[in-house]
């Protein structure tokens, strides 16, 4: 295999992924942006033999993309500024009830988006929310006020034993 088709698929691999991370997050869902890469890659590339383009040029560079991305994954794992720099970190979108519009600008998230995507999650109002973030793979991450939370089995139990308690001292 020529040493050109080998720096051709590493280079696709990083550049799809640096237009990818400039392009937002909204748009990777669930795969991380060097898996996005691959899937957009492979599919076109395994049908090039279809075009009688060469079938084991194509199953040798889909095997170095996969490769790519099995590196990358390894180097993510390994060291967290390489993670930071493939992956990024979250954005809070939302701090103390309030939006955070400048967060929200530099994820290309509108306000009507993230309300959907709250409603989505459960979440009728803004104000219940503590903290919400956009993490890197395009998820809403957030944490309910205290007392937006709905009560746990161990909160009804405490309840139960204070009302058990007064009921006793009155009588």
């Amino acid at each position: 295999m020529q040493l050109d088709i080998v720096c051709k698929a590493v280079l696709i691999i990083i550049m799809g992924t640096l237009l990818l991370r400039i392009a937002g997050r909204s748009s990777i869902s669930k795969l991380t942006i060097s898996e996005l890469v691959l899937m957009s890659t492979i599919g076109p590339l395994l049908s090039r033999p279809i075009e009688n383009k060469g079938i084991w040029t194509s199953f040798g560079v889909a095997s170095i993309l996969i490769l790519t991305v099995f590196v990358f994954q390894f180097l993510n794992l390994k060291f967290n500024s390489i993670e930071l720099l493939l992956n990024g970190k979250p954005i809070i979108v939302i701090e103390d009830g309030i939006l955070n519009i400048g967060n929200m600008k530099k994820a290309r998230i509108t306000t009507d988006n993230l309300k959907m995507r709250l409603h989505q999650l459960g979440i009728t109002s803004i104000d219940d929310v503590a903290w919400a973030s956009l993490e890197a793979n395009g998820q809403i991450g957030y944490k309910l006020k205290s007392t937006s939370q709905p009560a746990t089995k161990q909160d009804i139990q405490n309840l139960i034993r204070l009302i058990e308690t007064k009921l006793l001292k009155s009588e």
